[in-house]
Formats: C-alpha cells, structure tokens, sequence
C-alpha cells in the first residue's frame, strides 16, 4: 500500500499544490525525509516563480505528476546540518534553485555540469533517490544535500536574488559557454520578461552592448531607462528590423512562446550566435539558409552545474544584480499565474513565503 505524502516520511511540511491540470493551486500538507548526514534543512524565506512553474501546474509539457508543490528559485537560512557538512552552518544564508540530485560519477557531474546528468533530479516534479516523490518551495522547508545548495553573498538581498537561480543562472551559463562576454561586442536579448530582463543586467556587466528585441513597443523605456539596454529593437516594425539587418556578435533568445527564427538570424552578423534558452511548447521552425550563408550557429543551455551557479551569484553580487521583482503573498499566487500567463509582470513574482505561508 502506498504512504499519502503526509505520511511518506517523518519531517511534516506545508505547502501549496496543484492537483490537477486547472494548475489551480492550493494549501497542501506532505512530507520530506529527515536531515541525513550530507543534508542542509533549509527554512524558506522566498521562492521565485519561474514560467516553468506555470507549464508544470498545467501540465503543458505533458509529464506533471500530481499534486505537484512547484518552485526552484527557493532562498532561506539553514536550520539544520548533517554530521558531514562542512560548507554551511545553522543561520546562514542559502539557497536552492533547479536541481537536487544527480548522479555524481558521470562524465557531465565529473566536469561540474550536474544540469546535464542523465540521473538529474529536479526541485519538484521528479523522483529522488529513494524513489519518492520531489517538491518544491512553494513551502516552509527543504532538504536538500549539501552538494547543491549555494550561499547567497551577504550584500544580496534575498527576495530580489531568488530569481538568479534559475533565470540569472540559465543567461549567465550559455553567456559563459559560447564567449558571448568580451566587452565591446554587440548581445541582442530577445524578449524581456524574467530571464531576458536579467540578460540585459548581466550583458551590461560584461561590457557588452545591448539590444533588447520585443515584439511589445511599450517595453522601450523600462528597457532602456530602467535596465540599461543601449537599444531597443520593435520586431512588428519591418523599416527597424530590416535596418537592424547583420548587426549583431550574439543573441539570447529568452522567449518561451512559439516565434519565428528567421528574424533572429538575420539580425545576426557572420559567425554569429544564436542560443535559446526558452523552452517553447512546440518546435520551432529552423531555417537553414541563414545558417550556411552566414556561418552562423544555432546553440542552446540549460541552467548550469552548481559551482557555475556559486560563480554567477557571487558575479551578481559584485557587480549589484538582482532581479526585478513584486513580491507576493502566497494566497495571491492563483492570480500571479494567470497574470504570468499573459506576461503581466515586472518581471518576476516572488512569493513572501515565511511571511505568508500559514497553515489553515
């Protein structure tokens, strides 16, 4: 007979889930496993939401497995070490983003690129070692081992940080990867919601020169005034795009709608790149031309191990990046999703969980 999640170990936990695919979420009760000897309990403060949030209480993707307790942008202070860890202490200032678990013997762990593990386990929605069942920090509490949980740098402030894990981490890993850092080459950042918003900060800080490109004309002030894009690039006006024609060293493409691709590549000069790191329901189209014509590259990522994760936040810290955020109570996140759903946020909620999380 299986256990109920309240009962499936001995830490009780609250939370809110999803129990269907309305996504509608609501308080949930359920239960994590004792703090183990490589462990780190962490009392979460704040948890960001992420859009892949809003595609998992859907089930957009296909593959949630309800009730599901969504969230991986989960920042807290440690309440509780096991015997094995040396890293952190009681009180100090954590966080958790993506991934809890993963093999740590493969060719990608051995090379600190956990994130592309073919046994990695997810915050939520996946199963853990012992094979049960994950959840997220829309909760008051987690254990997660030490391996993959980071610090969060003392002049960061927690709620506005919470995002970098996730969307900080899955611009600044591809970023890394592809050199898309040296100072003076021109980055075009398409769509500005969670992560494209903190492309732009993050581009600034590499001394690159950016563009934001948005199908939303309304979006050029905030992009330039409050974020400090140098340009703004409207794609429903055919005269801005066309001059925009080959200007471009690298693009980061943020947008997790369906879109075309062929106004991407055109933007871009010779050799150029373009890295995706929206996850659209369906495929996109791919036009080859472009590519052979102008030897470009089409590439992708997806977050990045976790002492890449520790190297951007503590990048973010030096140079003052934090998201831009409206944080919420947690009662508010049914309206939140909807609100997501249509792009109806700058540019990212993030839920006052220690403040809001009572259990009724």
């Amino acid at each position: 007979m299986t256990k109920s999640p309240e009962d499936e170990h001995p830490q009780k936990v609250f939370g809110w889930a999803a129990r269907d695919s309305s996504g509608i979420l609501s308080p949930f009760t359920f239960s994590r496993r004792g703090n183990g000897d490589d462990d780190v309990t962490v009392k979460v403060l704040f948890c960001g939401v992420c859009h892949t949030d809003l595609h998992a209480v859907r089930n957009e993707w296909g593959f949630t497995n309800y009730p599901v307790v969504p969230g991986h942008e989960i920042v807290g202070v440690v309440s509780n070490i096991g015997k094995n860890v040396k890293k952190f202490k009681v009180g100090d200032r954590v966080g958790a983003g993506v991934i809890v678990g993963s093999c740590r013997k493969c060719e990608s762990c051995r090379q600190d690129l956990e994130n592309y593990c073919p046994r990695m386990i997810f915050t939520y929605n996946a199963l853990d070692h012992d094979g049960t069942k994950t959840y997220g920090g829309y909760s008051d509490m987690i254990i997660v081992d030490q391996h993959f949980v980071v610090r969060i740098p003392d002049n960061m402030p927690l709620d506005a940080g919470a995002p970098l894990l996730c969307a900080g981490i899955t611009v600044y890993s591809p970023m890394k990867y592809y050199g898309m850092t040296e100072p003076g080459k021109h980055l075009g950042v398409a769509g500005l919601g969670g992560l494209g918003h903190v492309a732009v900060k993050i581009g600034k800080a590499f001394g690159l020169k950016v563009t934001v490109i948005s199908a939303s004309p309304k979006k050029e002030s905030e992009a330039i005034d409050r974020l400090g894009a140098d340009a703004f690039l409207v794609t429903t006006d055919p005269a801005k795009l066309k001059a925009a024609m080959g200007t471009m060293d690298y693009i980061i493409d943020t947008i997790s709608a369906v879109h075309p691709l062929a106004p991407l590549l055109g933007l871009l000069k010779m050799s150029g790149k373009l890295v995706t790191v929206g996850l659209p329901e369906k495929p996109l189209e791919l036009p080859i031309f472009p590519l052979v014509l102008g030897r470009k590259l089409v590439g992708g990522s997806d977050i990045g191990g976790m002492k890449e994760t520790q190297e951007m936040l503590d990048f973010c810290a030096k140079h003052n990046i934090v998201a831009d955020i409206e944080l919420i109570r947690m009662d508010y996140i049914n309206t939140a999703m909807e609100r997501l759903s249509k792009s109806d946020v700058r540019y990212r909620f993030v839920i006052d969980v220690a403040n809001s999380l009572s259990r009724y």
